[in-house]
């Protein structure tokens, strides 16, 4: 028999969240766990950021059930903000105060005394690598440093779980992997996280287990590794073309699936390098062919019939 502490920290079943006569969420269900990093990868207007403001009990549900660390975010709204941490989509800093200073003008919402704020403050701004800016405005920081700062201020209360929506969009490749670290090592300090991205290498790198949502609804779910094995094959070769794809039935019977998009034709296969070289021996009028292997982005483009950037 489970005990409570085995129950997950999320719970939903035909969660719901409309606009109207426009259905944003559409009878979904999932569970996170405690400890695990959960992932909603999507296009934009999938019903991600939706979900996750249900979730931090700032827009209400309107049908189904959700629960948020056991309880019902109608009714324990405060109560579950308290031990929650949120990183919005948008960064809502203070660029009239200082890095420090929007740490602790933050933990005063929680009602945490003053030294305990400061105690953390610096704590935090080590972690996300900002000690050496504490006194400075955050107008004229990068963007990378003005999202490690979002992340350092949700976590002044010390929260059981972490809402992240959208954390990396923007960011050039370095900032990313900087970021990527970080979360990383709340992971392994037995943070719960909870993120949205469009970043098919985002959710490969962080999520434990994630859900594909595409127009309002989960089109599957699984740990990224699950969902490439289940769903994709192996390998994927691509071909580009000079100008748009065309080849008459010259890829017939290469690989277990053939896509062909507006700028390439996608071959699925679990030899790449054989299917490469067949594509050669018919003499296919490719301009490059380049062998890798599958991502959730084939994922994506098998279940729904478009890429994730469409």
């Amino acid at each position: 028999m489970s005990s409570a502490a085995d129950s997950p920290l999320i719970e939903a079943h035909d969660l719901t969240k409309r606009f109207g006569d426009f259905t944003a969420v559409d009878s979904v269900d999932f569970s996170v766990r405690a400890g695990e990093t959960f992932g909603f990868l999507g296009p934009n207007g999938a019903g991600k950021t939706s979900t996750m403001r249900m979730i931090s009990a700032v827009s209400p549900v309107s049908g189904g059930t959700l629960r948020v660390l056991g309880r019902d975010p109608a009714t324990h709204g405060p109560e579950i903000k308290a031990r929650m941490g949120v990183v919005p989509q948008q960064d809502t800093l203070d660029f009239e105060l200082t890095v420090y200073e929007n740490i602790l003008v933050y933990g005063n919402y929680f009602g945490l005394a003053k030294d305990v704020i400061a105690a953390r403050a610096n704590e935090l701004l080590e972690f996300v690598q900002l000690s050496e800016r504490r006194d400075s405005k955050v107008e004229p920081l990068s963007g990378g440093m003005k999202r490690r700062l979002t992340i350092a201020r949700a976590l002044v209360n010390e929260p059981e779980l972490l809402l992240l929506d959208e954390p990396t969009t923007g960011l050039d490749p370095q900032a990313r992997h900087v970021l990527w670290d970080r979360l990383y090592r709340l992971k392994q300090q037995g943070v719960t996280q909870v993120l949205t991205t469009h970043y098919m290498d985002e959710a490969e790198q962080l999520c434990d287990r994630l859900v594909v949502m595409d127009q309002a609804k989960i089109v599957a779910e699984g740990s990224p590794r699950q969902l490439i094995d289940r769903y994709v094959q192996r390998e994927v070769v691509e071909l580009r073309f000079a100008g748009t794809p065309s080849v008459d039935g010259q890829l017939e019977g290469l690989g277990e699936r053939v896509e062909v998009l507006a700028d390439r034709i996608l071959i699925g296969t679990d030899d790449g390098d054989g299917t490469a070289h067949a594509v050669h021996e018919r003499g296919v009028p490719v301009e490059s062919v380049l062998v890798r292997r599958s991502t959730l982005e084939d994922v994506f483009l098998t279940l729904t019939g478009r890429t994730l950037v469409d």
